[in-house]
């Protein structure tokens, strides 16, 4: 009871918090002057670390197993995993243009762990059979590592195709790029680069586009290691590598398209524009792989269907 009341707490913190800091950076982006709020954003993104990190703790020691066994816990171990992506560009000290992408997506994925599925759903389980083994841990959390981090990098394509493709550009992300963008328009009023605003639109699509490889090839890595250690799964728990059942025929598909965008970055002329179409092609594969099967509840992962999941 003391554990089910903690984790009830820490969820709704959480996710309270992240709802008012995905508030403070609208407001930053519509009153300039209001600045400052950055900050108290990215401290309430510390906050819901925390908050989810001691529901995951909370919910490991009370079940005896690591929380990765049904939808929910999986949702919130995936909100989790976004929560450490936005604080890769704060390590290197770059600009973050990531938490313009995992900021809602944190939202919507906590949001509906929390509120769009049935409360029953929430509670702890013990574990099925097929469940209780020691790559549970390994191979359920690398690739919900890869979900989350495919995700982002396919969003960060598709927010570069949506700008390149944009007739009328002006401005994107976080307040910190509005200031940019008009310091140094106010720079460059009297000079003769009127075509300022398209540099600053390739600098941006740039970045994306550099950002969008970088995390894609991270998320490739979880995704192949996740997919082996499965493999080895599957035969000791079933005597077979690979059976070739909607999951893993869906795990293949998105591991295929991911690598097809790797290879197309070794071509010149198909970095950019095209090479993010294939990874935005990808964002929707994934939710089929991680989402989709599960609500249909066929093959071999179904596991009770909706309620547990096994990737």
């Amino acid at each position: 009871m003391l554990f089910a009341t903690l984790e009830h707490i820490l969820t709704h913190i959480s996710f309270s918090t992240i709802l008012i800091v995905i508030t403070i950076h609208l407001i930053t982006l519509l009153v300039r002057e209001l600045r400052g709020l950055g900050d108290s954003s990215e401290k309430g993104m510390i906050a819901a670390f925390f908050s989810i990190t001691g529901f995951l703790v909370s919910r490991w020691v009370s079940s005896g197993h690591f929380p990765l066994s049904n939808l929910y816990e999986s949702l919130i171990f995936l909100s989790w995993a976004l929560y450490i992506l936005h604080t890769i560009p704060k390590i290197q000290n770059s600009k973050n243009d990531l938490s313009a992408i995992i900021t809602p997506s944190t939202i919507l994925t906590q949001g509906f762990a929390t509120s769009g599925l049935l409360t029953d759903m929430h509670q702890s389980t013990i574990l099925v059979p097929a469940l209780q083994s020691q790559w549970l841990m390994m191979h359920v959390s690398m690739m919900l590592l890869s979900y989350a981090t495919l995700l982002c990098g396919s969003l960060l394509s598709s927010a570069l195709l949506i700008i390149r493709f944009r007739k009328n550009f002006y401005f994107f992300s976080q307040n910190s790029e509005i200031e940019y963008f008009y310091a140094k328009r106010n720079a460059l009023k009297n000079t003769p680069f009127p075509s300022f605003p398209n540099y600053y639109k390739y600098q941006l699509t740039a970045r994306l586009d550099s950002w969008s490889y970088r995390v894609i090839s991270l998320g490739f890595t979880f995704l192949t290691i996740g997919i082996l250690c499965g493999a080895v799964w599957a035969n000791e728990a079933w005597g077979s590598y690979w059976n070739w059942d909607p999951k893993e025929t869906w795990a293949f598909i998105t591991w295929t398209i991911f690598a097809i965008y790797l290879h197309s970055r070794t071509n010149p002329n198909w970095k950019g524009t095209n090479s993010a179409f294939i990874a935005s092609i990808g964002f929707l594969i994934i939710w089929i792989c991680y989402f989709g099967i599960n609500l249909l509840g066929i093959g071999l992962h179904s596991y009770g269907s909706f309620t547990l999941t096994s990737k």
